[in-house]
């Protein structure tokens, strides 16, 4: 997994997966443009656990490549105060 993908091509690689990105490449927004994927999975907290793993320093971005919020639900938010 050495290969820099664009974002686009990590989108379509890894349909509906949380993604750890390595040495992203970023617009001035920090959205992530391209990057080495270094793990990808379906459990959010995994690739967390293997991005507090890597050696320090590290440069990582992580990335969902399915939607979040789909348009044809309803979503409530709700505070605690």
């Amino acid at each position: 997994m050495n290969e820099v993908l664009t974002i686009e091509e990590i989108n379509r690689r890894y349909p509906d997966e949380f993604v750890l990105i390595g040495n992203p490449v970023t617009d001035e927004s920090l959205e992530v443009l391209s990057g080495t994927v270094l793990y990808h999975g379906n459990d959010r907290q995994e690739v967390y656990r293997v991005a507090k793993a890597l050696p320090a320093p590290k440069r990582i971005a992580t990335h969902y490549t399915g939607e979040l919020f789909p348009d044809d639900r309803e979503y409530c938010l709700v505070s605690a105060v």
